[in-house]
């Protein structure tokens, strides 16, 4: 089978370029999400040495959007100079968000109805929306929009059914499940507990992800996929990730307290992504026009599959039905794929989808299957680190896997590559990539 194709379009991934990533609170605390896609998008036209004008379309995704700049793609696109006449939208998947936005924009090229689209992510935690109390929230709208007393007696009605509490109690942001009511890190540490995954095994997968990041810089490989950037107002130059340390060995990392379970759980701060603020962006053009404007594809997207699953036992098994998902649609074996770049959520997660996707059990009982998809060698696996290191801003994450892919694929001349990612409602992503 030819990589994904719809009339005959080729799907070619030309460029990709992202932000360094910051630890939310940090370098871009001053900066709004949309600046930060503004700073990724303008790094990839310059890399690519397209115009704006060529551009058909827009796909950012977010999780966090800011309630002033809610379809924030088209505020980054207006922000990196792409004309005003270029259609923008904001896509949501949770962690996988840019993976959407990026194969949303395949499926309009390999459809015929665009030739050039950039499509990535952008999130930051750093200035998140907080809600007040929803009684506060209520007697605002009251206030201002439903009811709109006219007299101060009646300003007084509304006013008697508050108390100060209700003015003063924010609604802090949590990452959990809205079905379900459980953090994230309290399903991983339920999920390490079910499949005998220990506290060891954690930190030593947590410790290779920040030594092979650190690496990567200390080398220059990441140099390729990440454009440095000059914060406004600051003027301060920020070229590498903040996340990756030198210090996070098992040793250390076993010293630190449970953050979910307490007393009892595996999954710590130290074994979890954190809190990043950063952006992503990845080029896509139809093959003929890459080539028609002098531009050497990185790669082609052969296929793409989505999965969902029990958002209680499964919430972050999405690689393990996903990846055998796209597998299956390309007729390619788990053993033909030289790259893998799965997103790190925990150090549990990424261990519970290896041991699920090498068992022959999970893949009868769960995916209909004879044999197991197949072994995963660590050696293929986010050889340049992961988002335990590298961080992990939800809408972006998907543009960064996809980026270090393609040029892992280009040096290690694989043939075959392959982005995945959990996201939390229990769905997963797999997009298979393969070189001409």
């Amino acid at each position: 089978m030819n990589p994904m194709t719809i009339q005959g379009n080729r799907v070619a991934i030309v460029e990709g370029c992202r932000i360094p990533f910051q630890r939310s609170g940090t370098g871009y605390a001053s900066l709004m999400g949309w600046h930060l896609g503004q700073l990724a998008v303008k790094g990839l036209v310059a890399r690519s040495g397209i115009s704006g004008a060529d551009v058909d379309q827009v796909i950012m995704g977010c999780v966090a959007t800011d309630i002033a700049t809610t379809n924030v793609a088209r505020e980054i696109a207006l922000g990196a100079g792409i004309p005003r006449t270029v259609p923008a939208y904001t896509c949501t998947l949770a962690c996988v968000s840019s993976n959407q936005a990026i194969t949303n924009g395949a499926v309009l090229i390999a459809s015929g109805q665009a030739d050039v689209v950039i499509a990535g992510g952008v999130e930051t935690f750093s200035d998140t929306d907080i809600r007040v109390s929803r009684k506060y929230r209520k007697f605002l709208m009251d206030l201002t929009l439903f009811k709109r007393p006219k007299t101060l007696m009646d300003k007084l009605r509304l006013l008697k059914a508050m108390r100060p509490l209700d003015f003063i109690m924010p609604e802090p942001p949590a990452i959990a499940e809205y079905s379900t009511g459980m953090l994230m890190g309290q399903n991983a540490d339920r999920l390490a507990s079910r499949l005998g995954i220990s506290r060891e095994d954690q930190d030593l997968y947590a410790e290779m992800s920040h030594s092979r990041a650190v690496t990567a810089w200390e080398t220059g490989v990441l140099n390729e996929e990440v454009t440095p950037v000059v914060v406004p107002e600051s003027g301060a130059v920020l070229s590498r990730d903040n996340g990756p340390r030198k210090d996070a060995n098992a040793a250390k990392l076993s010293g630190l307290r449970p953050a979910f379970a307490k007393g009892c759980g595996t999954v710590t701060a130290g074994n979890s992504s954190f809190l990043t603020d950063g952006a992503a962006a990845i080029l896509l053009m139809r093959e003929e026009k890459a080539l028609a404007m002098g531009l050497t594809p990185m790669g082609y997207i052969r296929d793409f599959f989505y999965s969902a699953q029990d958002p209680v036992e499964e919430l972050l098994l999405g690689p393990a039905f996903a990846i055998p998902g796209v597998l299956k649609r390309a007729g390619v074996p788990l053993s033909e794929v030289g790259v893998l770049e799965i997103h790190e959520a925990f150090a549990a997660q990424m261990l519970a989808n290896i041991q699920c996707l090498e068992s022959r059990a999970f893949a009868r009982e769960h995916l209909g299957h004879d044999e197991a998809v197949g072994a995963v060698s660590m050696d293929r696996l986010n050889r340049h680190g992961g988002s335990l290191s590298l961080g992990h801003p939800f809408g972006a994450t998907g543009g960064r896997l996809l980026s270090t892919c393609c040029r892992r694929m280009m040096r290690e001349n694989s043939r075959f590559g392959l982005v995945a990612g959990c996201a939390a409602g229990a769905v997963g992503n797999a997009i298979l990539i393969e070189q001409a």
